[in-house]
């Protein structure tokens, strides 16, 4: 059994599933997507940092004296269809999804019994989001299904009132945060708890220890599930699960803890912002990149969208998802199940990433730039004449290839239209029989 202390539960293995995942999808989704402007931060820009974008928004478009509070019953989700969700998902190639459950405003998207009229089941919707989406992932899908929770909330007076006494009382987190964390838990069985929004408040405010323990030793999900890091001031980067370190984290060299990149298509913001411009917008190649840096470093990567008010995933994150999910249906074999090699990327050629297949003993060489010449430099792979093979992942024909003395090789790329290549977006040489 796992002890209360961070020594204990920072001793228990990840389960294996989760770094055989490598791709996850991240939706924020709350109150914040009505405003649907500038950020997810809306009703702190607004009210307490009183940002001025924020503030003539308000005045130019909203009655004198509308409150945060006023866009509850205006988060309508008409058009939330979790199965089409869940099939938008399942394309994408992902193997798990995190939803928020409740960000800083405090609204839950379920509803709770420590969130009174402040929750999707009294307000708006008149629906349980989590529940719905839940099923259908379940149902639908082959994806891991986890909940993200903001362990403090802006505005909430209990929570300022402890702040206010330094966190010697702990009003809040008894009554309100851990409550709610058992609720989802034993409600609808996450299999990732994604925290967040400590408050500045150390763990021992939180009580995340405990609350650990619990998840560790007697909850449903006791043998599957995973956490991150940010559980209190402090613990980031050095306790719990897999490490976050910070957002659109994304080192570039192997590290010796699991962690993720958890990063947003819209560079700008989490939630959904009408005020985007096309360009605010990742494209398929910067996605793609992204995904194979972070794989061979030992990460993963949770790729985050915004739906709307109303419930849609907006066309350009589905068309996002879908072309993701193309170029893993081809190149999956280099991300799904990898580990990483002894070199992460390549010394000669840029924009070249290994990953390695145990099963298989396959070094999986993710380029990103098809180059002009038809031959490939690879100054990492030692290859053994007469043994070493070189295939491109959806091409069937073995690839020519020439040693470059102790260590090295140029590969010949097949001559290929763009109608025949296997994908677009970057490829994959697997090698097998190399040093």
């Amino acid at each position: 059994r796992y002890e209360p202390t961070w020594g204990s539960l920072d001793a228990r293995p990840l389960p294996a599933w989760f770094d055989e995942a490598k791709f996850g999808i991240f939706i924020h989704w709350g109150v914040f997507s009505v405003p649907s402007f500038g950020s997810e931060w809306f009703w702190w820009y607004w009210q307490k940092e009183k940002r001025e974008p924020y503030v003539k928004f308000m005045e130019a478009n909203y009655p004198p004296g509308f409150s945060y509070e006023d866009f509850g019953p205006l988060f309508t989700a008409e058009f939330f269809d979790p199965d089409q969700w869940a099939d938008i998902l399942k394309a994408s190639g992902a193997k798990y999804v995190v939803l928020t459950s409740k960000h800083h405003e405090g609204f839950t998207l379920w509803g709770s019994k420590y969130s009174w009229n402040w929750n999707a089941v009294d307000v708006g919707p008149k629906r349980d989001l989590v529940a719905e989406l839940a099923m259908s992932v379940r149902n639908r899908t082959d994806l891991h299904f986890g909940l993200y929770h903001s362990l403090f909330e802006w505005f909430n007076r209990l929570f300022l009132e402890d702040a206010t006494n330094a966190f010697k009382t702990r009003k809040f987190p008894t009554s309100k945060s851990l409550p709610e964390l058992y609720e989802i838990v034993t409600k609808y069985q996450p299999e990732i708890i994604w925290s967040d929004g400590d408050g500045n408040a150390p763990d021992t405010y939180w009580n995340s220890t405990g609350f650990l323990a619990w998840l560790y030793n007697d909850s449903p999900v006791r043998d599957t599930v995973v956490t991150n890091d940010r559980w209190g001031a402090g613990s980031i980067c050095s306790h719990g699960g897999f490490y976050t370190c910070s957002d659109r984290y994304n080192p570039g060299h192997l590290l010796p803890h699991k962690w993720e990149n958890c990063m947003t298509i819209d560079r700008r913001s989490w939630g959904y912002r009408r005020d985007a411009r096309l360009g605010d917008y990742l494209a398929i190649e910067d996605l793609v990149k992204q995904l194979a840096e972070t794989v061979s470093c030992g990460g993963n990567l949770l790729m985050n969208i915004g739906p709307t008010h109303d419930g849609r995933i907006a066309v350009v994150f589905e068309e996002r998802l879908r072309q993701v999910g193309a170029w893993l249906k081809v190149n999956g074999e280099a991300i799904y199940g990898t580990k990483p090699w002894r070199a992460q990327n390549d010394t000669a050629t840029p924009g070249v990433w290994y990953t390695f297949s145990p099963k298989e003993g396959k070094v999986n060489a993710i380029f990103l730039n098809w180059p002009g010449s038809g031959t490939l430099e690879l100054a990492e792979p030692r290859a053994k004449l007469g043994e070493t093979q070189v295939k491109l992942a959806g091409y069937k024909e073995l690839l020519k290839w020439v040693a470059l003395g102790e260590k090295g090789m140029i590969i010949a790329l097949p001559q290929l239209t763009p109608q025949q290549l296997p994908c677009q977006w970057g490829w994959t040489l697997q090698l097998t029989d190399v040093n």
